[in-house]
C-alpha cells in the first residue's frame, strides 16, 4: 500500500509537472502568436473601420460584381431612420422605427443564400405595408419648421456628433446605390421611406443633399424609378425641394426631376411641375445662380421640357414661354459668351453647351419657335461663336450654334444679308464641319446654311475683288471641303425637303450638292476672269483652283449617276 501510495504520488507529481510544462509551452506559443501578429499588422495596412458597425466580411466588401451582406445594408438605413422628429411626432417615430425593424428582421429571414454568380438574392418584402408617419405629404412643410423648432435640448447639445454619423451611413449607401444589386437590395428594404421620412423631417442641408443623392442614383436605374413614382408623396416632396437654398441640394433635385422626364412616367413628372410658382422658381433659379454646375443642371431640366414634344411640351412650355424662358435663354446665353470671349474656364463648357442645346430645342419647336428664331441678340450670339478661331475646346458647343443659326434662318431669312459677305462667318462654317463628323444631321444644318449664303452670290455680276476673296476662302477650306465629299456619299432630299429650305430652287438636290454646284460655279467664273483680263494674281494658286473645282465636278457628276439610278 505504501508503495502504491508512493507510486501514486509520483503520477500525481509527474501530472502537475507535466501540466505545468504544458502550461509553459502555451504560453511561450502565445507570445510567438503575439509576435507573429505583431509582424503582420505592421507588414500588412490597417483597415480602419467606423466603431459604430461592424466592417463586412471580406468576401462580401462593397464592390460591383459583389454584393453586401443584407443584414449589414439593413443596418446602415436603419442607422438613417430620422430621430429630430418634434415632441408631437415622438410616438409615431417610434412606431415607425418598430415597424422598421419587424419588416427587416423578415427580409433578413428570408434572404436566399448566394447563388453561383455571387449575387444575393432577398426575399420580397412588402414595402406598402408600412405606412411613414402617417401618410404625411408635402403640404405639411410648415408643420416641420415647427417640429424642428422645439427639438428637446438635451438632444440639439449632440446634434452635430449625431449628424456626422447619420452623413457617414448615408454616404456609404450613397456609394453602394451606384449599384443596381444592390440599389434593388435598399428599394426592398424600404430606402425609399426612409428618405421620404428625412426630408418631411430634417433642416440639415447635408442630410437633404444626401437623401436627393441616394435618391438620384435609384432614379438612374430604369426599372427602379417607378418605385419613387409610386411612393406616396414622394415626388411632390422632391418637387418642394426647388425651394430650399443649398446649391447642392437643388442640383440633385434638379438631376432627379430630369431623369424623371425622360423616364416612361413623363407625364406623372410633368403634372407634378406645371404649377406656375414651380416654373418660375425654376427659371429664377437659373438666372440668379453663379454656380456653373446648378446652372448646367438647371437649364438640363428645361431641356428635358424642351425635348418632348409631346404630353410634357404641351403641359410646360406653353406657360414657361408665357414666364419669359426666351428672354432667360438669351440672357444666360450672352453671359457665358462674356465669359468666353473674356477667359477660356473649362468648366463654364458644359453650361455653354448645355444652354446652346436649349435654345436649339426649342427653336425646332413647331409652335413656339417663331419668339426665339425672330431675336437678333440671338442670331448675333451665335455668329460671334462660330467665328472664333480655337474651337477645339468649344466643339460640340459650335457645333450646336451651327444646327441652331440653320434653324434661325429656315424660319427667317431676314437675317442672311447682315452675313452674306461676312467671309469670317462662312469661314468658321467650314471649320466647324470637322466637329460634326459624327453627326449626319448636324452636317446638314451647317451644309444648307453655306448654300443659303452662296445663293446669295452672282458670281457674273460681282466686282473681282469680291469674288477674289470668296476664293481665297473656298480654297483655304479646300481640304475640309474635299474630306467631307469623301466621307459621306450625296443625302438625296425630297422635292418637298428641298423646297422648303431653298423655295427659289427646285430639283432633289442636297443643301451640300447645292452649295458644292454653287462653288464650281465660282471657281470656273474665276477662271474666266482671269483669262479674260490675262493677268496673274499671286494670293490665288492656280493649281489649287483646279483641284478643288475638279473635285466638286466629280462629285456633281456623282450626285446625277445616283439621282439618275
Amino acid at each position: 500500500m505504501f508503495e502504491q501510495g508512493n507510486k501514486g504520488r509520483q503520477r500525481r507529481n509527474r501530472t502537475h509537472r507535466a501540466s505545468m510544462e504544458e502550461d509553459d509551452e502555451v504560453k511561450q506559443r502565445n507570445k510567438l502568436d503575439e509576435k507573429h501578429s505583431d509582424v503582420r499588422r505592421e507588414e500588412e495596412p490597417e483597415m480602419v473601420c467606423p466603431s459604430h458597425h461592424p466592417p463586412p466580411p471580406p468576401d462580401e466588401l462593397f464592390d460591383i460584381d459583389t454584393t453586401v451582406d443584407p443584414s449589414y445594408v439593413i443596418s446602415l438605413i436603419r442607422k438613417l431612420l430620422p430621430v429630430d422628429f418634434g415632441s408631437g411626432e415622438c410616438d409615431q417615430s417610434t412606431e415607425f422605427r418598430h415597424n422598421y425593424d419587424m419588416n427587416a428582421h423578415n427580409v433578413v429571414q428570408g434572404v436566399v443564400a448566394r447563388s453561383g454568380d455571387g449575387v444575393m438574392d432577398a426575399s420580397k418584402g412588402d414595402p406598402e405595408s408600412m405606412d411613414i408617419v402617417g401618410n404625411r405629404n408635402e403640404s405639411t412643410s410648415e408643420e416641420k419648421d415647427k417640429g424642428s423648432s422645439c427639438r428637446e435640448p438635451e438632444k440639439l447639445s449632440g446634434s452635430s456628433v449625431e449628424e456626422e454619423a447619420w452623413e457617414e451611413h448615408g454616404c456609404v449607401l450613397w456609394d453602394l446605390v451606384a449599384s443596381e444589386t444592390h440599389a434593388e437590395l435598399m428599394v426592398q428594404n424600404l430606402i425609399l421611406q426612409v428618405l421620404h421620412a428625412n426630408l418631411l423631417v430634417s433642416t440639415s442641408p447635408r442630410i437633404r443633399e444626401i437623401c436627393l443623392g441616394i435618391i438620384g442614383n435609384l432614379a438612374c436605374h430604369e426599372g427602379l424609378l417607378k418605385h419613387i413614382e409610386s411612393t406616396t408623396g414622394l415626388v411632390n416632396i422632391l418637387v418642394g425641394q426647388l425651394f430650399l437654398d443649398d446649391t447642392q441640394c437643388l442640383c440633385e433635385v434638379c438631376r432627379i426631376l430630369t431623369t424623371g422626364l425622360y423616364g416612361a412616367g413623363c407625364t406623372f413628372w410633368a403634372e407634378c411641375l406645371q404649377c406656375d410658382d414651380i416654373l418660375r422658381r425654376i427659371l429664377w433659379i437659373a438666372e440668379n445662380t453663379l454656380n456653373p454646375h446648378l446652372i448646367e443642371k438647371c437649364v438640363g431640366l428645361l431641356l428635358a421640357i424642351l425635348e418632348d414634344q409631346s404630353e410634357v411640351g404641351q403641359l410646360l412650355i406653353p406657360p414657361l414661354m408665357t414666364l419669359g424662358l426666351t428672354s432667360l435663354l438669351i440672357n444666360l446665353l450672352s453671359f457665358e459668351m462674356s465669359k468666353l470671349t473674356r477667359e477660356r474656364i473649362p468648366e463654364r463648357y458644359p453650361v455653354l453647351e448645355m444652354i446652346l442645346r436649349a435654345i436649339e430645342a426649342l427653336s425646332a419647336s413647331d409652335s413656339h419657335s417663331k419668339e426665339i428664331c425672330s431675336s437678333k441678340e440671338l442670331f448675333h450670339l451665335v455668329c460671334h461663336l462660330m467665328k472664333l478661331q480655337d474651337k477645339a475646346e468649344v466643339a460640340t458647343c459650335c457645333v450646336s450654334a451651327g444646327v441652331l443659326v440653320a434653324n434661325i434662318l429656315s424660319e427667317t431669312d431676314s437675317f442672311i444679308p447682315e452675313v452674306s459677305q461676312d467671309f469670317s462667318f462662312l469661314e468658321g462654317l467650314f471649320n466647324t464641319l470637322p466637329f460634326a463628323s459624327d453627326d449626319l444631321e448636324a452636317r446638314r444644318a451647317i451644309w444648307s446654311v453655306i448654300a443659303r449664303l452662296l445663293a446669295r452670290v452672282n458670281e457674273s455680276e460681282i466686282d473681282t475683288s469680291c469674288l477674289r476673296q470668296y476664293i481665297l476662302v473656298l480654297l483655304s477650306k479646300s481640304d475640309v471641303i474635299e474630306d467631307d465629299l469623301l466621307d459621306i456619299q450625296p443625302v438625296v432630299y425630297s422635292k418637298e425637303e428641298s423646297q422648303n429650305s431653298f423655295p427659289s430652287l427646285q430639283g432633289k438636290s442636297s443643301a451640300r450638292t447645292i452649295a458644292i454646284q454653287k462653288i464650281e460655279s465660282m471657281l470656273k467664273n474665276w477662271n474666266i476672269r482671269k483669262e479674260e483680263n490675262m493677268y496673274e494674281d499671286c494670293s490665288v494658286n492656280t493649281d489649287d483652283v483646279k483641284r478643288l473645282y475638279d473635285c466638286c465636278q466629280r462629285y456633281i457628276s456623282n450626285c446625277r449617276s445616283i439621282e439618275g439610278s
